[in-house]
């Protein structure tokens, strides 16, 4: 299984994904907030082959870098994102103001697939 946690010692590296998201004071101050998503690598403390996906967010509160694990890189990438989701709302609440991106619900971070919709090259043979 992975996990979310972890702050502090954990160095960026590579950005791999950023987003800006607006910040909205309740007087309607706006102010940007930036997410930076760092490359997944290996865990070296890990016995077991599990890797990390550093995160960082600069313009709202603790711009430390945290970091997710998952037992390969796409598990722990996609909890860096939960992770960050996470932390911005969190964030958000306790200094009273709005997150906005692009008017999208969780700042368009979590993604659900159309149930109806076909994806494009990657159906059967002659359809």
């Amino acid at each position: 299984m992975g996990s979310v946690l972890m702050t502090g010692a954990c160095e960026l590296g590579e950005v791999v994904a950023s987003r800006r998201v607006e910040c909205v004071a309740p007087d309607g101050t706006r102010t940007s907030v930036l997410i930076r998503i760092g490359a997944p690598r290996p865990d070296p403390l890990s016995d077991h082959g599990d890797w990390c996906c550093p995160h960082q967010i600069l313009g709202l509160g603790d711009e430390a870098v945290g970091a997710s694990f998952g037992v390969d890189s796409l598990q722990a990438l996609l909890l860096s994102v939960y992770g960050v989701r996470l932390k911005l709302a969190a964030r958000a609440e306790e200094a009273s103001v709005t997150l906005d991106w692009l008017g999208l619900p969780d700042l368009g971070l979590t993604v659900v697939p159309d149930a109806g919709a076909r994806p494009t090259g990657n159906g059967p043979p002659g359809a």
